[in-house]
């Protein structure tokens, strides 16, 4: 009995840290600097907004040249913004390209081709404490 008992804790003790062990390694493959790109792109463009939230660091800052004034949206304030285009597929040509990459950021240049306009994005993404997070956005238009 006092065996039984031993191998039915270890079985527990294994499936327990193995069940830790699997997700620590999917949640890896969403803490890379590409995952947070991919996930932006896709809130932009096809409106899929699920995972937007988690790749946004919490000192989000979004800045927009409008007119001759700038535009300043925190993380929330985005997160809001994006929900108006829920499940929404753009018009548009997407294209990243990667102007920087070292071990502890990124800036890459999301280009958004529309029929009358273009829409620039330079989004720097970092590695923080909880993974590759976008830290900022600064977006322009052209005609």
């Amino acid at each position: 009995m006092k065996t039984l008992k031993t191998i039915i804790l270890g079985l527990v003790a294994v499936m327990t840290f193995g069940a830790a062990n699997a997700k620590t390694n999917h949640n890896a493959e969403k803490l890379t600097a590409d995952y947070a790109l991919t996930s932006y792109v896709n809130a932009l463009t096809l409106g899929q907004n699920s995972a937007v939230g988690d790749v946004l660091d919490n000192d989000f800052k979004y800045t927009m040249l409008r007119g001759k004034s700038m535009v300043t949206w925190n993380k929330d304030q985005m997160l809001e913004s994006l929900k108006t285009s829920a499940d929404i597929k753009q018009d548009c040509k997407s294209t990243v390209t990667i102007s920087e990459s070292t071990t502890d950021i990124t800036v890459a240049k999301v280009t958004l081709e529309y029929p009358n306009f273009t829409r620039t994005n330079y989004v720097t993404v970092a590695a923080t404490a909880d993974g590759w997070k976008i830290t900022s956005v600064y977006s322009t238009f052209k005609s």
